[in-house]
């Protein structure tokens, strides 16, 4: 797996041992109102490159979206704006939905 990415699991355990990290929701606001993973915040990926300042490039950061293909966008661009410790849920909140917590409505 690339050092961009982290599984639902690996995540759920960073959650459980509540690690020091930043959990990123880069979806729509009327897709974070129909389901969101607690524990985050909400920049939508169209904000990013005006918000990304709102970020601690230091602190490990982990960006979901619905199925993963946005968030892993981000975490190039966010790379490439010298954050050394990004990664994207692989399968985005649809793989959290079915893998980790299914009281998640998939949509």
């Amino acid at each position: 797996m690339s050092h961009n990415l982290i599984s639902p699991l690996e995540l759920k355990k960073l959650i459980d041992q509540t690690k020091d990290f930043i959990l990123v929701d880069v979806r729509e606001k009327s897709e974070r109102d129909m389901a969101v993973i607690e524990h985050g915040c909400h920049i939508p990926m169209g904000e990013m490159t005006t918000r990304y300042e709102e970020l601690n490039k230091e602190q490990e950061t982990i960006l979901y979206c619905h199925s993963g293909v946005r968030s892993f966008q981000v975490c190039r661009l966010l790379e490439m704006l010298g954050f050394a410790k990004v990664k994207s849920l692989v399968g985005g909140i649809d793989a959290w939905s079915q893998e980790i917590d299914q009281d998640i409505k998939r949509y």
